[in-house]
């Protein structure tokens, strides 16, 4: 077997095993988000708990992940069009070398936030990437996406949970 074949095999072994975890792993319950404390990349922490009265989109995503890259642009168009309707995106960026993250950041108009030590994982209970929680203005988690989300399907979601008003940025 070639050493092609063999990179082949073993990333098909990674990506099946990384269909599998994210397919076997419990929901996320609908409730009070968890805590999401985390610094930006400009070292600012942005807490979560901060942000009550807007609804926040939660998404945890890594520098290497084909389907994250891939709906970034999703999710930046998303704030662009809600940024005025009290959405706020955090990007939280894990397991990505941190200059990778600043480059893919740059490109971002939303926070992007580094979780150098996967703290926020288990809580969020994040077993694969892309995953996107939607988190309503009281705090509490609406919907999570597993894999990758489109523009449409976010703005599907916000629909009604978008208040009618919130507190200055």
């Amino acid at each position: 077997m070639t050493w092609a074949k063999l990179l082949m095999v073993a990333v098909l072994a990674v990506v099946v095993a990384q269909l599998f975890v994210q397919r076997s792993a419990p929901p996320m319950a609908e409730g009070p988000a968890p805590a999401l404390r985390l610094p930006d990349l400009g070292g600012r922490t942005v807490d979560l708990a901060d942000l009550k009265g807007r609804v926040v989109v939660v998404n945890f995503w890594a520098t290497w992940c084909a389907p994250c890259q891939r709906e970034l642009p999703e999710l930046a168009a998303a704030w662009t069009a809600n940024k005025d309707r009290c959405v706020e995106i955090l990007g939280v960026a894990e397991e990505s070398p941190r200059a990778e993250v600043e480059v893919v950041g740059r490109r971002l108009p939303y926070p992007v936030l580094v979780d150098q030590r996967a703290e926020a994982l288990p809580a969020w209970q994040v077993t694969g990437y892309p995953r996107t929680v939607l988190v309503d203005a009281a705090g509490a988690v609406r919907r999570v996406f597993e894999g990758g989300v489109t523009r449409s399907q976010l703005e599907e979601a916000l629909g009604s949970l978008r208040p009618a008003s919130c507190p200055p940025r």
